[in-house]
């Protein structure tokens, strides 16, 4: 594996379509795709991938029903307190990226919880992206900038990158969508500004490691230019 691949981010997409094609409740898909997120990490874990992220919940996503979002944080819940001991056991730390003053006093205890049980964790990091959404994040660091008093002329890239939800995680170096979606639906902007985008069939809960090994493939066959010269030994 390519030594500068750090970072891989998963936007798991395909949940509901999976379980409606194997004629099962959509809940149902919710639940195999969090067991499969358990093995991903592994699997990243195998390959020496120190930093993963997952995009567990969007900003949009309270417009489901209200049955869907009831179960999709009952499933943080249980990841970040029943499930935290297992996820502490491969040696990460937990970083939850999102607007957390939306959810409930549960699940932000839980999350702070989690946060401090795993900080000394040296095998890598793992980040759960949830209530997170791109625009909020841009947009709520600039007025965290602005309560400041910060000098725009002044402001530079660095601290403002400081304010955002993103700002424990470092840059992306690989984003994989599943489910046959070609688009980021706002994921990441700025720290996956250079991300190489990766597009699989399917669906999440069906993603496996040949899928994985796949998009390791594809990152590895990258120039990655980065505005400038290349990257790579290749002409």
């Amino acid at each position: 594996m390519k030594k500068d691949l750090k970072h891989i981010a998963f936007i798991p997409d395909g949940n509901r379509r999976w379980a409606k094609e194997a004629g099962l409740l959509q809940i149902e898909g919710h639940r195999r795709g969090y067991d499969n997120l358990k093995n991903v990490v592994q699997w990243c874990l195998d390959r020496e991938i120190k930093e993963v992220s997952f995009w567990g919940f969007s900003t949009e996503n309270w417009k489901r029903t209200k049955e869907e979002v009831g179960y999709l944080m009952d499933l943080f819940l249980r990841m970040l307190s029943k499930d935290l001991e297992e996820f502490s056991k491969k040696g990460f730390r937990l970083k939850v990226i999102g607007r957390r003053s939306d959810l409930s006093e549960n699940l932000q205890k839980a999350i702070a919880h989690a946060e401090e049980f795993t900080k000394d964790n040296t095998a890598g990091q793992l980040n759960l992206c949830f209530n997170y959404g791109g625009r909020p994040e841009i947009l709520e660091a600039t007025k965290q900038c602005l309560r400041e008093g910060l000098d725009p002329e002044s402001l530079s890239e660095e601290e403002f990158a400081q304010r955002l939800w993103s700002s424990p995680i470092s840059d992306i170096d690989l984003i994989v969508r599943t489910s046959g979606e070609q688009r980021l639906s706002g994921f990441q902007p700025w720290k996956g500004n250079y991300s190489e985008l990766y597009f699989v069939q399917n669906h999440w809960p069906a993603f496996n490691e040949d899928d994985l090994d796949d998009a390791i493939d594809f990152y590895n066959g990258r120039d990655r230019r980065f505005g400038g010269n290349s990257t790579s030994l290749r002409t």
